[in-house]
């Protein structure tokens, strides 16, 4: 947990957007935010999670969190000098680059060591650690307005950089190798996997040519670019369709940072009793409905029925990132589960850039189409509608996982 709350700060960026402009105010339009810095880290830590997640397994754990702090760090460090020296590329590497690296090594290396220790109860273990990153994400939103406030963005950063740094670095030196029983007898039997033991797990290789981590990609890909979608417009969807202030709208991000935080650690859990599928499924099903249900809302002015459906929504975003290390556990078994988590968070860097393009170009386009004093009311119609077709693909390719063949000894 100490080393996702430092990572998932990066959901909180967005409340350094404006005083980054701010403070570099001929930006040019590349490295104008979120793009090169909220975007850029996403899918930094999907690349880089897939390309160290085998060095993760070899090296360990340990060794893996440290690296993730100083990466992140002095991805900070870097930022803050971007602004300090006004050179918009330093700011790119450093928060786009350098900490989208330690977002990625950072991520995958509790993890991989939970579900060795907890094989009976996977998700649970990776829901608390991946709990983390939601909690993260609340936590920094008020420490960076606090810090912003008092001492500039560019100190912000350096500040920052010192407490992650710390805390990361003591979350790393706290995590062990699990004993090698849980390595070898990869599979305890769930109500997610098969009671028969799988002698040996699935390598990195062996996994990605599998039809079924095809399929929890795409799964993957779907849950994330709804929930990201939505979560990149937040702010602007609730001034749009129920006229709320700015403030009022920063006090419902706040929330949702905490119901994002708890479904995480909510939904995993739940997958234990009932089944990686089945939660799944679930996720699916029910953002189906509320997506096509959320512009009827709208329209009748139905401000706590929509906060109901648009929290459900994000728990649902936090349980699917937490539910799936269990998943690819319960089928590949836990022997090289870093590795293949980590190439599967690919497809975190592709919803990262498909949700937020999705709603923000179909609502600006919508707005553009607006004669002055209309009301805003159906702007986001479409994107939804087309997000909740994408979430429909979802719930089809979830039907379609099987477990794979066993893997024996030769």
């Amino acid at each position: 947990m100490l080393v996702h709350l430092g990572i998932g700060s990066v959901y909180a960026w967005s409340t350094l957007n404006r005083p980054i402009i701010a403070a570099l105010p001929s930006l040019p339009w590349w490295a104008t935010p979120p793009y090169p810095t909220f975007t850029s880290a996403l899918v930094l830590l999907g690349l880089s999670a897939a390309t160290w997640g085998p060095w993760v397994e070899r090296t360990g754990a340990r060794a893996a969190g440290r690296l993730a702090a100083i990466c992140f760090a002095i991805g900070l460090v870097v930022g803050g000098l971007g602004l300090v020296l006004q050179q918009p590329l330093l700011l790119f590497i450093g928060m786009g680059v350098l900490c989208g690296i330690g977002c990625g090594i950072g991520y995958i290396a509790p993890v991989s060591t939970l579900v060795k220790w907890f094989p009976d109860r996977r998700g649970m273990a990776t829901g608390f650690a991946i709990m983390g990153f939601g909690g993260g994400a609340f936590i920094a939103g008020y420490a960076n307005a606090f810090l912003i406030e008092r001492v500039g963005v560019a100190n912000t950063l350096f500040v920052l950089a010192a407490v992650y740094c710390v805390v990361m670095l003591a979350g790393a030196q706290l995590l062990r190798p699990a004993p090698i029983a849980t390595i070898t007898d990869v599979n305890i039997p769930t109500p997610s996997s098969r009671p028969e033991l799988l002698r040996l797990g699935y390598t990195r290789r062996e996994a990605v040519r599998t039809p079924q981590f095809a399929l929890l990609w795409g799964m993957l890909c779907v849950n994330v670019t709804a929930g990201i979608g939505i979560l990149a417009q937040a702010s602007p969807m609730m001034q749009d369709l129920f006229g709320k202030t700015p403030a009022e709208a920063a006090a419902v991000v706040a929330l949702i940072s905490v119901f994002n935080a708890g479904g995480r650690l909510l939904w995993s859990s739940a997958s234990d009793l009932i089944g990686r599928r089945n939660t799944y499924l679930l996720f699916f099903g029910v953002q189906f409905v509320l997506f096509l249900l959320i512009p009827t809302l709208a329209r009748e002015g139905a401000w706590w029925p929509f906060l109901v459906c648009l929290l459900t929504v994000f728990t649902m975003y936090g349980g699917g990132f937490a539910t799936i290390p269990a998943y690819l556990a319960d089928l590949f078994g836990t022997a090289y589960v870093g590795a293949i988590h980590g190439t599967l968070l690919t497809a975190w860097s592709v919803a990262a850039v498909l949700g937020p393009v999705i709603i923000t170009e179909l609502s600006s386009r919508a707005k553009a189409a607006l004669t002055p004093g209309m009301p805003r009311v159906a702007v986001y119609d479409q994107p939804l509608q087309l997000l909740a077709g994408l979430l429909a693909v979802g719930f089809v390719l979830t039907l379609m996982v099987k477990p794979p063949q066993p893997k024996s000894a030769d």
